[in-house]
């Protein structure tokens, strides 16, 4: 199956066809939420592709939870249906559904490597604008902040050279222009 943007599809092409959505949650930051969200995509066979989670609100009473995953539009939509129901969750937003958005993602990549192998690393970095954060006679760590394909890619030429870690915060996500969740 092709995966593709659930907003260009017809109705007759929804039942089967595989889709991404970003679900934005505006939770109550308390002990067992995260929990429960997580319970709800286990518990039901849904994957989480990608997940992150942060207090949004000085007193750290709210959090936001960014989830990324994946399934027919039928699933999508009974994800957002089920969270919605969901205890203390104050508001879903399926991002992919509201309309534009900006979601970026964090990377740490170690590379272990030595003459040119190392001098190659180097260059990659600076034509993805990574920065080295950590740097010996043997290894260097760079941080790559950018969409998700741009962090594959990268990972992807470094990966012959010598790259043996790799550590992803998972997407950060925020609707464009005034809407707002």
């Amino acid at each position: 199956m092709d995966w593709v943007d659930i907003k260009s599809l017809k109705a007759n092409q929804l039942k089967d066809t595989f889709v991404t959505a970003v679900f934005s949650l505006i939770v109550e930051n308390e002990s067992g939420v995260l929990a429960r969200v997580i319970g709800l995509f286990s518990g039901r066979g849904y994957n989480i592709e990608s997940l992150t989670v942060a207090p949004i609100e000085k007193d750290g009473r709210k959090s936001r939870i960014n989830i990324l995953t994946s399934g027919t539009a039928m699933v999508i939509n009974q994800i957002k249906e089920q969270l919605n129901r969901q205890v203390p969750v104050y508001q879903v937003i399926n991002l992919d559904e509201q309309g534009p958005y900006v979601a970026r993602e964090l990377a740490l990549i170690k590379v272990v490597s030595t003459g040119p192998e190392r001098t190659e690393a180097l260059n990659l970095a600076d034509a993805f604008r990574a920065q080295v954060v950590d740097a010996s006679v043997s290894s260097l760590v760079f941080e790559l902040t950018g969409k998700t394909e741009k962090i594959d890619a990268f990972v992807d030429l470094l990966r012959p050279l010598g790259l043996v870690e790799l550590s992803r915060t998972g997407i950060a996500a925020i609707s464009r222009g005034v809407q707002t969740i």
